[in-house]
C-alpha cells in the first residue's frame, strides 16, 4: 500500500488535481462572461434588427443543453490541433456557457421590470442600467446556482480522461495500473472519491452559507 501511495504517485495525482481545478476555474470565468452575453441577447434582442442574434443565441443554447458534453469533448479534441488543456477549457466553456446563460436569464427575469423605467427616468441609458443596476442584482441572485454549476464542472472534468488530458482522474488511472490486488484498487478509488467529495462538499457548504446570509438580508 505504501508503494501505491508513494510520494511520486501522490504528487503525480495531485498534479492532475491542480490541472482539474485550473480547467474548472477557467471554464466558470469564461462561461460567466459568454453565458451572460448569451442571456442578454436572448432576453433583450427579441425585436427589431437584432432579433436574428436572439434566434442564434437560442439555437446555440438549445444545441449544447440537449447534447452530451462528452460528445463535444471527443469531437473537438480530435478535430482541432493545439494544446490539449486549452482545447479542453474551450470545449467545457462552449458547453457550460449554454447552461450559465439559462441561469443568468432566470436571474434577469427575477428583477422587476419597473427598475428599467425608474433608472431611465434618472437619465441612465440601456447599457448603464444593465451594468450598474440589473446585472449586480442578477449575479447576487444566481450565485448559489453558479456555485452548484462549479461542482458539476469539477466532476465532469473526469470526461477529459477519454482524450488523454492529464487531469486528476486520468493521472489516478495511471497510478491504478500499478495496483496489486482488490485492496489497493479500492484504496485508490477511495482516495479519488474522497478528494472529489471534499472539494465539492466544501462548495456545497459555501452555497448553504450564502443562502442563509441572503435570507436574512
Amino acid at each position: 500500500m505504501a508503494e501505491l501511495f508513494s510520494k511520486d504517485n501522490v504528487l503525480f495525482m495531485l498534479d492532475g488535481l491542480r490541472l482539474t481545478i485550473v480547467i474548472a476555474v477557467a471554464t466558470i470565468i469564461l462561461s460567466i462572461i459568454f453565458g451572460t452575453i448569451l442571456a442578454l441577447v436572448k432576453s433583450y434582442c427579441t425585436k427589431g434588427p437584432l432579433k436574428l442574434l436572439a434566434i442564434l443565441a437560442i439555437c446555440y443554447i438549445e444545441l449544447f443543453r440537449c447534447t452530451p458534453n462528452v460528445l463535444w469533448i471527443l469531437m473537438l479534441r480530435f478535430s482541432i490541433k493545439g494544446n490539449p488543456t486549452v482545447i479542453g477549457i474551450f470545449t467545457f466553456t462552449l458547453f457550460t456557457s449554454a447552461v450559465v446563460a439559462e441561469i443568468v436569464r432566470g436571474g434577469l427575469n427575477s428583477i422587476p421590470k419597473g427598475q428599467f423605467e425608474g433608472a431611465a427616468s434618472q437619465g441612465f441609458h440601456f447599457i448603464q442600467i444593465l451594468i450598474y443596476i440589473i446585472l449586480p442584482q442578477t449575479y447576487k441572485v444566481i450565485v448559489p446556482a453558479l456555485l452548484s454549476q462549479c461542482t458539476t464542472i469539477i466532476k465532469d472534468t473526469s470526461f477529459l480522461k477519454a482524450v488523454d488530458i492529464h487531469e486528476f482522474m486520468r493521472n489516478s488511472s495511471i497510478v491504478l495500473a500499478t495496483a496489486r490486488g482488490i485492496g489497493q484498487i479500492c484504496a485508490l478509488y477511495g482516495f479519488v472519491l474522497l478528494t472529489y467529495f471534499i472539494i465539492n462538499f466544501a462548495l456545497s457548504i459555501v452555497v448553504r452559507q450564502y443562502h442563509k446570509r441572503i435570507a436574512f438580508e
